[in-house]
């Protein structure tokens, strides 16, 4: 059991030497349950690994969602991914921003998998991904559901959603039309960012809004013009996640977010470096384990 010293929160790492004696059985019983309905005591979260991309997934209660779908490249992946964990009906498919690293394979997961509700913001782009995303939308009869700031979402008895961002309705950059959602489940929160930027962060702080969580997805795969330290102060995560892509032109991570993190005695998880990233959470720890 590895402890942040600066944090109440926990988090097991399950080494794959010792996923046999612990791991395994461990999510073995997770799976037994889940076939007998008891899965409403875990959460998972499933950073998947799309490169220079975010696509998230967490499985809760009989509730899927799925936030953002990685590039183009990468629907085969994702859409094997998704029926690898049993996914045929996605509750909640959210687009945090009409970026082709967010929604590139969008269309193809909504053709593919059974959607609930859809989310996105007020933008369009005058994308051949966009444009193919709303065809999909259209040809199932689907429509985008409106969503604005402190919208709260009720997904189970034990899973709830609140809408952060965004909080204005015109910005210079899509990145700050990013859906913020914070997803709680019992004791456990999880804040997911999209492609938020500074001025999306700062709007945030100067709502008053409850940031707190314990896992930051952060935005925009680690950038410098995110991941301000007001706003990580305020977060106050243990487990922060980068969503980025092997020796990325970008240099995402930021060395300067790196170090705003180790100042902050933050753990830190980079889909680079680590690749899928999955997150059991029992409503009080947090459970990393390999596949």
């Amino acid at each position: 059991m590895l402890k942040n010293n600066s944090k109440t929160l926990k988090l097991l790492t399950i080494p794959i030497l010792v996923l046999f004696i612990l791991g395994l059985i461990f999510k073995l019983n997770l799976r037994v349950t889940a076939d007998n309905n008891l899965d409403k005591n875990f959460v998972e979260i499933h950073f998947i690994d799309v490169d220079q991309g975010d696509c998230t997934l967490i499985k809760g209660n009989k509730i899927n969602i799925l936030i953002d779908s990685g590039s183009k490249l990468y629907k085969d992946k994702v859409i094997s991914y998704l029926k690898k964990e049993n996914i045929k009906e996605i509750d909640l498919l959210v687009a945090t921003h009409p970026h082709e690293d967010h929604i590139g394979s969008m269309s193809y997961i909504i053709d593919k998998f059974k959607i609930k509700t859809f989310y996105a913001p007020k933008v369009k782009e005058n994308t051949p991904c966009f444009y193919s995303m709303i065809k999909s939308l259209k040809n199932k009869d689907l429509k985008i559901t409106p969503i604005k700031a402190l919208d709260k979402i009720n997904l189970s008895e034990d899973l709830k959603c609140t809408i952060l961002a965004p909080n204005s309705s015109n910005y210079n950059s899509l990145n700050n039309y990013s859906i913020v959602m914070k997803i709680s489940f019992k004791n456990n929160s999880f804040l997911f960012t999209g492609d938020a930027e500074s001025i999306s962060e700062s709007e945030m702080l100067s709502k008053d809004l409850d940031l707190r969580a314990d896992i930051l997805k952060l935005g925009h795969h680690g950038s410098n013009t995110s991941s301000t330290e007001p706003f990580l102060k305020e977060v106050s995560p243990s487990i922060a996640i980068a969503s980025c892509g092997r020796n990325n032109p970008f240099n995402h991570p930021s060395i300067k977010v790196v170090q705003r993190l180790k100042k902050e005695n933050i753990q830190f998880f980079r889909t680079d470096i680590d690749g899928d990233i999955v997150i059991y959470s029992n409503g009080k720890n947090l459970i990393r384990v390999y596949k």
